[in-house]
């Protein structure tokens, strides 16, 4: 039964509302729940800051470094980052309202400090104030998803979105060309990434790319975008989180292409905001005189309002704030004609979907739109940069990580599922990647045989690579063979819940991951080459605390999902006696796990409370037929 345009984006329209209440109650209920330390120690604020640093910056804005008082201090483990949209506010005696701070952006961290990034001057009420740091929601994102839902609500007259909307919405049909073969500008892609161009640039409407763990998705997403540019046609890049729009970015620069990187400059790698548009208008010769009127403007308001002895000329400080306001307009005019003129040029343009500004891109369109990590952002998101294409390509991987959602209610309603993953339920047109650069076959087959119908093989660059075959590493029982399962049954390696906190943890498990990262160590792996993984957060605090090498990586499954290191450790955690999993039972999360690793992974868990589920029952099977299992009672 086909569903009217009026009836599908009100039900998403109803999902996203749901999920907007649940992140404001989420948000509220840690700032009343917590005392400022439990806040802070729940990593989404920072308190007792005090300013370091005060600058101008990325493309204009106000920054601010900030850390403790006692600069000895570091900074406590955050999940804030650089990108983190965040509200800072004064402290004060009776309490910080956060609500009356000033929104901006995590623009930087080191240990001992963080910088945010502001659009205006602050002003304090206290003489030596101090600060508080928190995570904030962005509601900038969900109006522009409520926008975009309306537009394409609404499209009709035959517009391109009214094709793609009723395409998407499965009331039509996709429509193809005949394929037609292809000068591959890189020389070193496999068969199945020149089908996927050839099948993208076949489509009048929608095609998806399918690109599981380590097939080489974005260099096949560069080749698609330089064949689309060499035709002269122009290309939309977005990604849903900005470190795959950089990723996106920084390897098409590598091959020579031109192009401007919308959003905020603090969310973009330092290597890459010379290619932001903020940056570039920053530089563009016409506006340092823009920026000579703003100053001229703002030093005839000062005047105006200044008080002096002689009393003024009737509508003389009229007359100047009228000036003023005459200079300010005409600085604002020559920022947007810039603006518009390098939008203008731009053959590619790269964002994340969320990122994408009306008042910025104006009237500008494009002939596709190439959306990475399609499979990660809820549909919402997804209808932004459709309403600026003629045609959209969507690449990812649904046997990943879905969308992050909170609310329960939203989640049953289907808010979780991505738009790629809905038209893949409806034998949407795809094409897989079927060979994988990343890691030991080993590593790959289970998940291949699980996720992938056994459709991928490893290539043969990494099909045998350990990590005894690495200079300086030595041959041991770990370095020498790729899979190693520890099974902690029987044990009495017993989970506990998080104090003040939802999650759990493992202090027993904690210190077996410790005792093989210091076992990896000493065979002469680098630190740099080795990450810990979590899927619980308590737990990947735990070992944040105990690991005390700057340089190995320990963060959540979703923390490192895109990610890859030589050499990866798992904790499960969860061990009692119920057989309880938790959200271990999204098996998503656990492919995602298994395949960060290159050539050694460790995965360490309870057997006989994981294997109460099908999916843990095969994967430890899996492990025991090619003699990776092991007993804790073997250490």
């Amino acid at each position: 039964m086909k569903i009217s345009p009026t009836q599908y984006f009100g039900n998403l329209s109803l999902l996203l509302d749901l999920e907007a209440e649940a992140e404001k109650q989420e948000a509220l209920r840690e700032r009343t729940k917590f005392t400022p330390a439990e806040a802070e120690a729940s990593g989404n604020s920072l308190i007792g800051l005090v300013i370091r640093e005060e600058g101008y910056g990325l493309g204009g804005h106000f920054l601010l470094g900030l850390g403790k008082r006692n600069e000895t201090l570091p900074l406590p483990w955050t999940r804030l980052g650089v990108g983190s949209p965040v509200i800072l506010s004064e402290e004060r005696a009776s309490s910080a309202n956060v609500e009356n701070g000033w929104r901006g952006i995590v623009s930087s961290m080191r240990r001992d400090a963080i910088q945010v990034a502001i659009n205006q001057f602050i002003e304090t009420d206290s003489e030596r104030p101090t600060f508080r740091v928190d995570r904030a929601t962005d509601e900038i994102s969900r109006f522009r998803q409520r926008q975009a839902m309306e537009l394409a609500r609404g499209a009709s007259g035959g517009s391109r979105l009214e094709v793609l909307r009723d395409v998407l919405i499965g009331s039509v049909g996709a429509v193809f060309e005949k394929i037609e073969p292809i000068h591959v500008f890189n020389q070193n892609l496999n068969q199945s990434q020149i089908e996927a161009v050839q099948f993208a640039l076949s489509a009048e409407d929608v095609a998806i790319i399918h690109g599981p763990p380590g097939t080489g998705k974005t260099t096949t997403l560069v080749e698609l975008i330089r064949q689309i540019t060499r035709k002269g046609q122009s290309v939309l890049a977005v990604a849903s989180s900005n470190l795959a729009v950089d990723n996106l970015l920084e390897r098409l620069i590598a091959a020579g292409e031109q192009a401007v990187r919308l959003g905020h400059p603090a969310r973009v790698t330092p290597e890459l905001r010379g290619h932001t548009l903020d940056e570039l208008v920053e530089h563009h010769p016409d506006v340092k005189i823009a920026h000579k009127l703003t100053r001229d403007g703002y030093a005839l308001f000062g005047q105006a309002d200044r008080y002096t002895r002689a009393k003024p000329e009737r509508g003389e400080k009229q007359a100047m704030r009228q000036e003023a306001k005459d200079l300010l307009r005409e600085a604002r005019k020559i920022e947007d004609q810039v603006t518009e003129s390098i939008l203008n040029r731009a053959r590619i343009v790269c964002s994340t979907a969320t990122g994408l500004d009306r008042e910025r891109l104006g009237n500008k369109h494009f002939d596709w739109c190439i959306m990475d990590e399609a499979s990660q952002s809820t549909e919402p998101s997804a209808w932004i940069p459709l309403q600026y294409a003629e045609r959209v390509v969507l690449a990812g991987d649904h046997c990943q990580l879905p969308p992050t959602v909170l609310s329960p209610e939203a989640m049953r309603g289907g808010f979780n599922i991505s738009l790629m993953e809905r038209l893949l339920e409806n034998n949407g047109p795809r094409k897989m990647l079927n060979v994988q650069y990343r890691m030991h076959q080993e590593i790959m087959t289970f998940s291949a045989d699980v996720f992938y119908d056994g459709n991928l093989q490893a290539d043969e660059t990494v099909r045998t690579a350990l990590l005894a075959d690495l200079p300086a590493v030595t041959s041991t029982p770990l370095t020498t063979t790729a899979i190693h399962f520890i099974d902690t049954a029987g044990a009495s390696y017993d989970e506990e819940p998080e104090p003040d906190g939802d999650s759990r943890m493992n202090p027993l498990e904690a210190e077996l991951v410790i005792k093989k990262v210091d076992e990896l160590l000493a065979s002469g792996v680098s630190p740099a080459d080795i990450a810990v993984i979590s899927p619980y957060s308590a737990q990947v605090k735990l070992l944040r605390d105990k690991i005390k090498h700057p340089e190995i990586e320990i963060d959540s499954v979703d923390g490192f999902q895109g990610r890859e290191k030589e050499a990866v450790i798992v904790s499960l955690v969860r061990s009692n006696r119920e057989g309880e999993v938790g959200f271990l039972a999204d098996t998503r999360r656990m492919n995602v796990a298994m395949t960060r690793a290159r050539r050694k992974l460790i995965v360490i868990g309870d057997s006989a409370t994981i294997t109460a589920h099908p999916f843990y029952e095969k994967m430890v099977k899996y492990f025991e037929s090619v003699g990776a299992y092991h007993s804790v009672w073997e250490e």
